[in-house]
Formats: structure tokens, sequence, C-alpha cells
């Protein structure tokens, strides 16, 4: 049986690390790779087609991974169940750790790292979810009618007397 292609954005903050960083994910024959320059333009492509893992940057003024990891767990416009965050970090401050914790991002690799590093924790992560298994959506179990407020309608066939007799 062939292993699923899963889709992974990156957005990081200079366009140099995003083409090295693009190019070794691609280099995963798992691995569809979408590069993106902007927020925006990632959070329109996540609104038009699901994701399975978005690389981000804590260096990126423009898009901060916090702030974004949050904006992405928030909006119900996105229909990526089991969406992972993976965000690159220069320094983690006590601060940055607990932002990162509070937006929902999965796990922080410092940079500088090696691309093939970075290959080797997506599909670490990738794996980790498939073994959970697939995100289900919630089965809404319908609520049972009490009957009861109508009366009672159930016919006794036998007494219970002589059912205990039995």
């Amino acid at each position: 049986m062939a292993e699923p292609i899963r889709t992974v954005a990156v957005l990081v903050a200079n366009q140099a690390l995003s083409s090295i960083l693009s190019m070794t994910l691609a280099g995963a024959p798992s691995l569809r790779v979408r590069p993106f320059d902007t927020r925006l333009a990632l959070t329109t492509y996540l609104h038009l087609a699901p994701a399975d893992l978005v690389v981000t940057d804590f260096d990126s003024t423009t898009a901060r991974a916090d702030l974004l990891a949050a904006d992405l767990r928030h909006d119900t416009a996105i229909h990526s169940p089991g969406l992972q965050i993976i965000a690159l970090a220069s320094t983690l401050t006590p601060d940055a750790k607990a932002a990162s914790i509070h937006a929902g991002i999965d796990e922080i690799i410092m940079k500088p790292m090696s691309p093939k590093y970075l290959v080797e924790r997506v599909l670490a992560r990738l794996a980790k979810r498939e073994r959970k298994g697939p995100a289900k959506p919630e089965r809404r179990v319908p609520r049972r009618k009490d009957w009861t407020s109508f009366g009672d309608n159930v016919v006794a066939l036998r007494p219970r007397e002589a059912v205990t007799q039995l």
C-alpha cells in the first residue's frame, strides 16, 4: 500500500531559508511542500486546501510563530483536522516558550539546524499523528427521548413474582 502524500506549508523569515527548507522537505517522497511568502497567502491557502503540518518562524516580523499558530488554531474556516505546527527559533525565552504552549505550537526547533533534521522531525510528527489515528469528527449521539412522561406503555406479560419464581 502506498504511503499517503502529506502537505507541509512553509512560512519562514527569509526567502533563502524558505527555499532551502522547501527543497529539502520536497526530497521526501511522501511530502508535498507549499512555500509561502506572507501570512495572508498561507491562511488563504489553508482556507481552500487542507495541510498536515505548518513550519513557521519566530524571527518573522510579519508572522511571528506564536501569533500565527494562535490564529490558525482559532480560525474555524480552516479545515485541517490535526494540523500540526513546528516553529523555528534562534533564541527561546521563557515568555516565548509560554506563548508557544498557549498558542498550540507542537514543537520548537532551535536554529541553526540541519535542513535534514527538519525533515526527520516533520516525518516523525506526521508518523506520530498516524499512529494516534486520523482525527475523527465528533460523532453526535442522539439523546434518547424520555417516554415515561407520556405514561407507562409497557404491558407486563408475566407478573414480576412469576418471573422471579422460575
